[in-house]
């Protein structure tokens, strides 16, 4: 009997051990004081992908280098440079998350009383407790004609005021801002969106680069990640559709200056988006002006700085004499003299030089620009021609002679960068997180800017006459102005003040 008694309370006590493990495991996700911990860790993981470069942006191919070995191998073992898409950070955040409902669960049901069940009536002791009180002696005809002027006072006041009776006493509750107890939780909702919205970009969302020369055309981003390898490397990107690069634009601030950073007001991007579902659309990237697609968005990032001309203006002289006619001539177009000659703009040299007898470029600046040129007489008779600035256009290489009957010159011509790299951002959670934020600012300015106000008053009859009325309320916050709003109601309420 003994062992079958031993075996039965073994059989009992293990699911009572188990139970209060649960139940100690439960205690703690649902804990304020843990939630608070996770938010600061949280926090601290933001900081660190603040203060290390991330490997999706642009130039971490030399900050990494710049790195020491000892650094390198710490951060990337760590997952320091790609710290959003760790696995301890998107633990971190479904913790939180959990630790948000669990807590919101647990203090819910209280918060919902004072929607559910309100106080209607109170004790003269408990009263004269509250933060505020007062005690008053007033005439009327009976303790409900007392308490219904009581209620329209706190009307008056932008309560809502309810009388009742209970053991031969009236009372009057009025109230104002009771939702304002729920303003926690959605506070909670607010970030849990914002939660939602953060894991969707990180598992489902990518940032990659594209290359653009006018006339190119890409289906594809190329993003850089940091591999298991310990080193960054660069992955290609499919897109669902084709994006042609129509024209590229540098707005300069000295139009004869360089194409440098410092000299630029704005970088501009033409494109042409063929989409096998949509069809063909036109947009354009300006520097602080993106341009969003099917849940893709393109950035201007950076330029290749060799110069090149986006246009140029040419001065076309008759070999035999005569007046020079000018033409203005777009990238890769063409322009047609008066007697049928058509001449194109093929290519553009910044600092024109002869390498094993090809035009070639010393160097990425306007230091000797020229363009190529392919000249067609009326004939149909193809030939190239070179068009320099100034003296260069008889002494420089390949200049000075005519071709189709006519000496070219270069006049003049629009800077711009050999190329643009776009960045294109797919973020999945990014209209997740704005609806978050805005509803987290909403509640959190309801929250602090709102108080749940209460006040109870007790009317009972005086043996000498008259009717004894005590008051007393509450407030969650706004201290000040509960207090302003209650001492208004006392003297509506005494009439004598």
């Amino acid at each position: 009997m003994s062992a079958i008694r031993e075996t039965q309370t073994k059989v009992v006590t293990k699911p009572v051990a188990l139970s209060g493990v649960g139940t100690r495991a439960m205690d703690l996700l649902s804990s304020v004081r843990f939630g608070v911990v996770l938010l600061v860790l949280l926090a601290g993981a933001c900081m660190v992908g603040m203060l290390i470069m991330q490997v999706n942006m642009d130039g971490f191919d030399k900050y990494y280098a710049a790195l020491t070995p000892s650094q390198q191998l710490l951060y990337g073992g760590l997952g320091f440079f790609d710290i959003y898409h760790t696995w301890y950070f998107n633990v971190m955040l479904l913790v939180l998350s959990l630790n948000i409902i669990l807590s919101s669960i647990d203090h819910l049901p209280g918060a919902w009383t004072f929607i559910s069940r309100k106080k209607l009536d109170a004790s003269a002791p408990w009263l004269a407790g509250q933060e505020q009180h007062a005690a008053l002696t007033v005439e009327g005809e009976s303790a409900g004609a007392v308490a219904e002027r009581t209620a329209a006072a706190a009307r008056a006041l932008g309560l809502k005021a309810r009388v009742s009776e209970k053991g031969g006493v009236s009372f009057v509750f009025a109230e104002r801002g009771a939702w304002n107890r729920l303003g926690a939780y959605a506070v909670h909702v607010g970030l849990l969106v914002i939660f939602v919205g953060g894991f969707m970009t990180a598992r489902f969302g990518h940032t990659g680069q594209m290359f653009l020369r006018p006339g190119e055309t890409s289906a594809e981003m190329t993003e850089q990640v940091f591999l298991d390898t310990g080193k960054p490397s660069q992955v290609k990107l499919d897109l669902p559709f084709e994006v042609e690069c129509t024209d590229i634009q540098q707005k300069l601030l000295e139009r004869q200056g360089g194409i440098s950073p410092s000299n630029t007001l704005d970088w501009l991007t033409r494109i042409r988006i063929k989409d096998p579902e949509r069809g063909e659309t036109e947009a354009l990237v300006h520097l602080n002006r993106p341009y969003d697609y099917r849940g893709y968005r393109f950035f201007q990032s950076s330029f290749t700085p060799e110069g090149k001309a986006r246009q140029i203006r040419l001065l076309a002289t008759p070999e035999q004499g005569g007046e020079a006619q000018e033409l203005t001539i777009p990238r890769d177009g063409g322009a047609t003299l008066a007697d049928g000659t058509r001449v194109e703009f093929k290519d553009f040299f910044p600092d024109f030089t002869l390498e094993g007898g090809r035009p070639s470029t010393a160097s990425p600046d306007y230091n000797n620009p020229a363009a190529a040129l392919r000249v067609t007489n009326r004939e149909g008779k193809l030939e190239r021609a070179y068009a320099f600035q100034g003296a260069r256009a008889e002494d420089a290489p390949m200049a000075g002679r005519a071709v189709a009957g006519y000496k070219f010159r270069l006049a003049d011509f629009e800077r711009v960068g050999d190329a643009h790299i776009l960045s294109v951002q797919k973020d999945p959670g990014a209209t997740v997180v704005y609806v978050g934020f805005l509803l987290l600012t909403l509640t959190l300015g309801a929250v602090f800017f709102f108080a749940h106000q209460r006040v109870w008053a007790r009317i009972e009859p005086r043996e000498a006459g008259g009717f004894e009325v005590t008051i007393g309320g509450n407030t969650n916050r706004n201290k000040l102005g509960f207090e302003d709003r209650f001492r208004k109601l006392v003297a509506a309420v005494d009439g004598r003040r």
